[in-house]
C-alpha cells in the first residue's frame, strides 16, 4: 500500500509538471511580457538597442508648457536655461554615444527635416582637405574603432583631433553652443552665456545700428531687432581665426551672420542662422530651424583647459603619447622589413 500510495504521487507530480510545461508554452503573454516586449520594438526604432543601452527607455519630449512669457514692453522673453534637442536636459546615457540614435537629442530630426550642406568655394575645399580629414572625428566617436584603423590612419586621426581641442577652446558665434545656454533679457540688451568655454555675448537689443567701422573680434559686432516675435541679431565683423564649426574651418571678413531666435512656447525655443559670405561660399547658407527646450538647472562651469595650458592637459598628454607609441611602432615594423 505504502508502495503503490508513493507510486501514486510520482504519477501525479509528472502529470502535474507535464501540464505546467505545457500551460506555459501555449497561454498567451501577460501584460507585462507585452509592454516588455513593445519597449523592445521601441528601442530598436529609436536607436537605442546598441550595446549598453537595452534597458533604455525611449526619451519623452518636455510638453509645450503653456505660451511664452513676454516682457513688460510686450516681446517674447527668451530669458531661461536651454539645451539642444526636446528633452529639457543632456541626456547623460546618449551624450557622445556611439551607435545610439536618438532624434529628441538633436536639433532636429534629420528623417523629417532636411538641412543643406554649405556650397563651398572650390579653393576653401581644397585648403580644408590639405589641414586634415575632420570627418574621421566622426568616424572615431567610438574609442574601439580607433584601433580597427591603419596606424597611419590613427596617427592622422590623433592630429586632427589635438587640432580641434586647440581650437574649440576659441571663442565665437557659436550660435546656442553644444551644450547648456543661457538668456538674460533685458529691455535693450539681452545676455547670451554658453556653457562651452564661458563665451558671453552682450547683445543691444534696441535696434541700433553697426558701428561705422567695427573692429573684428572672437564674438563680432551684434545687432538685435524684433521682427514680430522674433528676435533677429545681425553680425559682422568676426576674427577670421574663428571656426563656424569642424567641417566649417574657414571665414572672410565679408562674413554676415544673421541669427533668428523665437520662442513658441513656455518650454521651447526655435534657433536658425544665415550666413553669408561671398569669399567662401558660393551662395548663402540657411540652417534648418533648430529646436531647444528649457532646463531649470542652473548653467555648469566648463572650461578649456588646452586653453590655459596646453602641456597640462591630460587629454591633450594621452593624445600625445598614443601618437608617438604609433610613430615608434611603424619604425620598428619598417625596420623590421
Amino acid at each position: 500500500m505504502k508502495r503503490n500510495f508513493g507510486t501514486y504521487l510520482a504519477v501525479m507530480a509528472g502529470v502535474l509538471t507535464f501540464v505546467c510545461l505545457v500551460s506555459a508554452r501555449t497561454q498567451p503573454k501577460s501584460a507585462q511580457q507585452k509592454s516588455d516586449q513593445q519597449s523592445s520594438d521601441q528601442q530598436k526604432k529609436a536607436g537605442l538597442a546598441a550595446p549598453g543601452y537595452a534597458k533604455k527607455e525611449p526619451s519623452k519630449p518636455l510638453p509645450d508648457g503653456g505660451p511664452a512669457p513676454r516682457t513688460a514692453d510686450g516681446h517674447p522673453d527668451l530669458s531661461g536655461h536651454w539645451y539642444v534637442g526636446v528633452l529639457g536636459k543632456e541626456d547623460a546615457l546618449l551624450v557622445g554615444s556611439f551607435g545610439v540614435n536618438d532624434p529628441n537629442v538633436l536639433p532636429f530630426d534629420p528623417k523629417t527635416t532636411h538641412e543643406e550642406k554649405p556650397s563651398f568655394q572650390p579653393w576653401v575645399i581644397e585648403k580644408m582637405n590639405a589641414d586634415g580629414n575632420f570627418k574621421i572625428l566622426d568616424d572615431t566617436r567610438d574609442p574601439s574603432s580607433l584601433d580597427k584603423l591603419p596606424k597611419a590612419d590613427q596617427i592622422a586621426a590623433i592630429d586632427v583631433e589635438l587640432i580641434h581641442l586647440q581650437r574649440n577652446c576659441m571663442p565665437g558665434v557659436r550660435g546656442m553652443g553644444a551644450h547648456g545656454t543661457q538668456f538674460v533679457q533685458g529691455h535693450d540688451f539681452i545676455a547670451q552665456v554658453t556653457e562651452t568655454n564661458h563665451d558671453y555675448r552682450l547683445i543691444p537689443i534696441d535696434g541700433r545700428p553697426h558701428s561705422d567701422r567695427p573692429d573684428p573680434s572672437f564674438s563680432g559686432e551684434s545687432r538685435g531687432h524684433w521682427e514680430g516675435d522674433t528676435l533677429v541679431v545681425d553680425t559682422v565683423a568676426v576674427d577670421e581665426r574663428v571656426w563656424n564649426g569642424d567641417n566649417w574651418r574657414i571665414h572672410s571678413d565679408q562674413e554676415h551672420i544673421v541669427e533668428r531666435f523665437t520662442r513658441p512656447s513656455m518650454n521651447y525655443l526655435t534657433y536658425q542662422v544665415t550666413v553669408e559670405d561671398p569669399k567662401v561660399l558660393t551662395k548663402p547658407w540657411t540652417s534648418a530651424p533648430h529646436r531647444y527646450t528649457l532646463n531649470h538647472e542652473e548653467i555648469l562651469e566648463w572650461y578649456c583647459p588646452a586653453e590655459i595650458h596646453p602641456a597640462d592637459d591630460e587629454e591633450m598628454r594621452a593624445l600625445r603619447a598614443t601618437r608617438e607609441r604609433l610613430v615608434k611602432e611603424m619604425q620598428q615594423e619598417k625596420q623590421g622589413k
